[in-house]
């Protein structure tokens, strides 16, 4: 079976948040990110919550710091568990500038 994969968009300040990521964090993300471009949901990824049904954070724990990655999708047919408000108010910005980008 052929997956059809989907490309990703990046805003060009998330990416160079997500290159200075260890690169293990960075592997395990990608793997997350590649399995949501082709339609599915990796066991890491959880719904953002208050920002929609489309978004989803991976967020991992890494020597000490965690590491968060927010995706949103179109639909066709910092410490601890909580996500610190500075960083909601910096996805939300993020997501609005890319959903703008790609109409």
């Amino acid at each position: 079976m052929t997956r059809s994969t989907r490309p990703v968009s990046w805003i060009k300040a998330a990416l160079r948040d997500f290159e200075k990521f260890p690169e293990a964090v960075r592997s395990t993300c990608l793997v997350a990110l590649t399995i949501a471009a082709e339609g599915g949901k990796a066991d890491i990824a959880k719904p953002m919550q208050g920002l929609g049904s489309d978004v989803f954070e991976i967020a991992l724990p890494f020597r000490g710091d965690a590491f968060r990655v927010v995706y949103a999708f179109q639909k066709k047919s910092t410490r601890g568990i909580k996500t610190p408000r500075h960083e909601v108010d910096l996805i939300k910005d993020r997501l609005k500038r890319l959903r703008k980008m790609l109409r």
